[in-house]
């Protein structure tokens, strides 16, 4: 079996923003919003969650929760210095890599002999040095199959481990609740409850016939992962063909002018992602739209450029198909040209508009 870590920074932005200016470290700071109230949370320390601050949540909405809370602009620069910083840090151990984001990563260090070869050992030794030489904690999942390693990451947070080996696998997984399976949400949760489904080994003795039948393709996804099986290896190599951000709902929205607000909400981590991958320059947009049946249409339109305007026209389109459904799920996304050169490389981003 492999050896997958997964690594998990501790409220990154909040505690770069904390480590920089230590009279932070003890009040309860969002990263974003703005003090007019407009804007939305990109993400926030432990304090303030113990408010129910959470990240994508509108600002006036946050300081309502939390009236102390201190807002910080955040400095994207200085996070991707750190992350870069951190990636060398991995580097000393693999060079099997795959980012998630600037604060996530999988490892597969199933080919290294260093700590005899102990995945455990290496996590550990990763925590110990992103702490050292960077003054931030960091969280781990090690276990032999990639979507256990990100929910155990997140069993001991934060500045934890988890480790579930070989011979702990299925049990783990047979007692794992459904909400921690990555792509269950609020309103599958819901769904799920009402089968009488609550853990994986509910799932196990259901009939895969009805998992499909309520939830398409997710449910033979979940079924696979009920059952402790994941054969999927580290994306490293892989050519980014596309660049995009989606939020599952916890209450299905009814009206166009809801899923409008949720554009306005993604549009800054869509800005983020963009800028923090390498990648080809912007041929189209997209707009993704899941209904509360769980179909769900996709509209796109070239350009090379993040249009805020075109991407709310994509929606109005996308939202038409529902007739009338609730929707579930709203997604934004760039897709990338097949070729680069160093003419395209110049053009622009992002819309003045």
């Amino acid at each position: 079996m492999r050896k997958f870590i997964h690594i998990d920074m501790d409220c990154f932005y909040a505690a770069v923003e904390m480590r920089d200016d230590p009279s932070l470290k003890h009040k309860p700071i969002a990263i974003g919003g703005s003090a007019d109230r407009r804007g939305v949370v990109a993400t926030c320390n432990y304090p303030a969650r113990k408010f129910g601050v959470r990240s994508a949540m509108a600002t006036a909405t946050a300081l309502r929760l939390c009236p102390d809370l201190v807002l910080v602009k955040g400095r994207m620069d200085e996070y991707k210095k750190v992350s870069d910083q951190i990636k060398e840090i991995y580097l000393r151990y693999t060079d099997e890599i795959e980012p998630l984001s600037l604060d996530e990563v999988f490892l597969d260090v199933t080919e290294s002999e260093l700590f005899g070869g102990s995945a455990t050992y290496i996590a550990e030794d990763i925590r110990r040095a992103i702490f050292e030489e960077t003054g931030l904690t960091a969280s781990a999942g090690v276990a032999p199959i990639k979507f256990v390693a990100k929910v155990a990451s997140d069993e001991n947070k934060p500045n934890g481990i988890c480790v579930i080996n070989p011979a702990q696998l299925d049990e783990f997984v047979k007692r794992l609740p459904l909400k921690k399976i990555p792509g269950v949400g609020k309103v599958t949760l819901e769904k799920l409850n009402k089968l009488g489904l609550y853990k994986c080994e509910d799932i196990r003795s259901f009939p895969i016939e009805k998992l499909h039948k309520h939830f398409g393709k997710f449910g033979a996804a979940l079924w696979k992962r009920a059952h402790a099986i994941d054969e999927r290896r580290l994306s490293t190599n892989r050519k980014r063909k596309s660049i995009g951000v989606e939020r599952t709902l916890d209450k299905d929205l009814v009206s166009l002018e809801e899923c409008k607000e949720v554009v306005t909400r993604l549009l800054p981590k869509l800005y983020e992602r963009i800028d923090t991958k390498k990648h080809s320059p912007i041929k189209s947009l997209g707009v993704k739209l899941k209904f509360d049946d769980f179909q769900q249409t996709t509209v796109e339109q070239q350009s090379q450029e993040v249009n805020e305007q075109l991407l709310i026209e994509l929606l109005a389109k996308a939202f038409e198909r529902g007739d009338g459904k609730n929707v579930r799920l709203v997604g934004l996304h760039v897709s990338l040209a097949d070729n680069i050169n160093a003419d395209q490389l110049a053009l622009p981003l992002f819309s003045a508009e």
